[in-house]
């Protein structure tokens, strides 16, 4: 398993770094075939909370799973325990829908690197994620480009389920065409086909 940490403002002393792994590390057990883990962490002052670590993990497994989670704490510490915790429920309730599902419908690895695969789940994420103030003039500041694997619906459904998405971007594996998949307000959901011309 590939473990990469990141800090965007200060360092991460040895004994923090070596907290994150031992945590993190116990996902191998919930979960076979982790190829990769990516966190970031960020040390930020908040004016109702005060000063707060966010911690921003993205897990990347084999048969194309990739699992986020988001945790903010006073402490460092509290924040990675909090995001192991989370981690390891989405791994619980992955194992349980992708077992329940039949074997037609299961796929094998979808050829992407963990690198294409963090990829995809940041560009996802950062699509979704809005601004907690609105700017007077936005602008595109960042384009991100990923590749699309072909999925059946179900598994469109799932894997945004599972990355905490609202829309998910995918290849009808049944047509082949490129659809948008989103939640509706009713909590069903909806595939939005494009038609060019």
């Amino acid at each position: 398993m590939e473990l990469t940490i990141k800090s965007r403002n200060g360092k991460i002393s040895e004994r923090q770094r070596e907290h994150i792994e031992e945590k993190l590390a116990k996902l191998g057990r919930y979960l076979n075939g982790i190829t990769s883990i990516a966190v970031e962490i960020q040390h930020e002052q908040q004016r109702n909370a005060g000063e707060v670590y966010r911690v921003q993990t993205t897990l990347v497994a084999e048969h194309g799973v990739i699992l986020r989670a988001e945790e903010r704490a006073s402490d460092l510490y509290a924040a990675i325990d909090e995001v192991q915790e989370v981690l390891q429920r989405q791994i619980s309730r992955y194992k349980e829908k992708y077992w329940r599902r039949s074997r037609e419908l299961r796929r094998a690895t979808n050829g992407f690197t963990p690198a294409e695969e963090v990829a995809i789940a940041e560009a996802e994420a950062e699509a979704v994620a809005a601004p907690a103030e609105p700017e007077p003039e936005a602008k595109v500041i960042r384009t991100k480009t990923f590749r699309l694997r072909p999925m059946f619906v179900d598994d469109a459904i799932e894997q945004m389920e599972l990355l905490g998405h609202n829309f998910f971007i995918f290849q009808n594996a049944e047509t082949m065409q490129i659809s948008v998949l989103y939640r509706r307000r009713d909590g069903n959901y909806g595939v939005i086909v494009p038609e060019v011309g």
